[in-house]
């Protein structure tokens, strides 16, 4: 009877101190530059659930779900999904947080300050005037124009119906900006995304020959201009084309440990007479996410049938275990079945050199399909994810083509 009463008594303080936090909709804002007084915005709700005080952040049509908080009567700190960053608040009543955010992938300049008012509110403060859809379209887009940086990417971005809200993302060679959400307001646009690892925020004016001038800014370190004018039939280079098999008779192998510590090679037993599909990645990567939670489900299709994937992680760290904890969160959060392996290296030069056999690595994820004989089919680097709609719908029927015809 005694414990009985004593859990009670626990849960009624639990409850207590859950209620010093609004539920609802908030506005949290990230400062990326305090002199120029630049904020990266984005919306979240906030709800008990079971005793836990749940965030969902909002990008466009994404929804992030965040549980692994700690709420005090005095701070509410919360850890984000997959990626290696956390939230550290304090309370101000029931309707304010102060903070920051901690980015601890990063060594330098990791940590950015962060505030949050309860209520709802638009993603961007600026003046709600008539709609103005300039910049509904599809845009050939260049950033850092006129320099040796300089890049090409596809910007589409869109109203919501009825709306001065725009969505839209960037197609670039190395993957997609993922989901923005912003604001037209006087011709200018606005738009951000928060999931965790990307703290994006694009600005934009038109010129008078139809044309964009913009700014990016990445976190509280980078920033670079940017170019756009409408093309629609504007494409970037072959995403199967960039990296590819340095002998294309060859037949590839590699070896790896994996979250038990234990050696798996692709050579080994499990593997032979198997279609193989072959991740290059990194559990700090959102691309690399958008493809794990895609290839998930390719693996509980098609693996009564003869595929296997594999991962290859390059984390961002050398130390086995931290890195087996990324991995293992991963994993957890999107229900991977699949061998995830450890390598124990960092960057493109490190994951250029471990996989020989290719002419090196531009991005992650890149990613390898392989026939029976573990042939190299397929070599695509970089990942358009379901924030791009028809490029992604389009990767993924001639993904599972190529697939069900290896299987045959």
């Amino acid at each position: 009877m005694r414990s009985k009463i004593i859990t009670v008594y626990l849960s009624c303080i639990t409850l207590l101190i859950h209620a010093q936090l609004k539920q609802g909709d908030w506005r949290g804002v990230l400062l990326l530059n305090k002199e120029k007084a630049l904020e990266l915005p984005f919306n979240f709700d906030i709800k008990i659930i079971e005793q836990t005080t749940v965030l969902t952040i909002h990008n466009a049509e994404e929804r992030i779900t965040v549980n692994e908080t700690v709420l005090t009567k005095d701070s509410f700190n919360f850890k984000m999904p997959v990626f290696d960053t956390e939230f550290r608040t304090k309370l101000t009543g029931d309707t304010l947080l102060t903070g920051v955010w901690i980015n601890h992938t990063k060594k330098e300049n990791n940590v950015i300050s962060f505030t949050a008012k309860f209520g709802k509110a638009n993603r961007f403060i600026v003046p709600t005037e008539k709609l103005y859809s300039f910049y509904d379209d599809q845009w050939e887009v260049t950033f850092s124009p006129n320099t040796n940086d300089s890049s090409k990417a596809i910007g589409v971005f869109k109203h919501v119906q009825g709306t001065n809200v725009v969505e839209g993302t960037f197609l670039t060679e190395t993957g997609d900006y993922r989901y923005l959400e912003g604001m037209e307001s006087g011709g200018k646009l606005y738009l951000s995304c928060f999931d965790g690892s990307h703290a994006f925020l694009f600005t934009a004016t038109h010129t008078i020959n139809k044309q964009i001038n913009g700014v990016f800014y990445s976190g509280g370190t980078w920033q670079e201009p940017w170019i756009g004018k409408r093309n629609k039939t504007f494409k970037l280079r072959d995403a199967e084309k960039l990296t590819y098999l340095k002998d294309p008779d060859q037949v590839i192998n590699f070896s790896f440990k994996n979250s038990s510590d234990q050696t798996v090679s692709l050579s080994d037993e499990q593997f032979k007479n198997k279609v193989i599909i072959v991740q290059i990645m990194g559990s700090w990567c959102p691309n690399c996410m958008d493809e794990t939670a895609y290839l998930t489900t390719v693996y509980k299709q098609y693996n009564k049938k003869g595929l296997e994937v594999i991962g290859l992680a390059y984390e961002r760290t050398d130390n086995f275990e931290k890195a087996k904890n990324n991995i293992l969160r991963l994993k957890y959060r999107f229900g991977v079945d699949y061998e995830i392996l450890i390598t124990g290296l960092t960057g493109k030069d490190k994951a250029s050199e471990s996989l020989p056999f290719l002419n090196g690595i531009m991005a992650f994820p890149t990613t390898l399909i392989l026939d029976k004989n573990h042939k190299v089919k397929s070599v695509y680097t970089g990942f358009n994810g379901p924030a791009t709609g028809k490029a992604y719908e389009n990767y993924t029927i001639k993904t599972e083509n190529l697939i069900n015809e290896l299987l045959k």
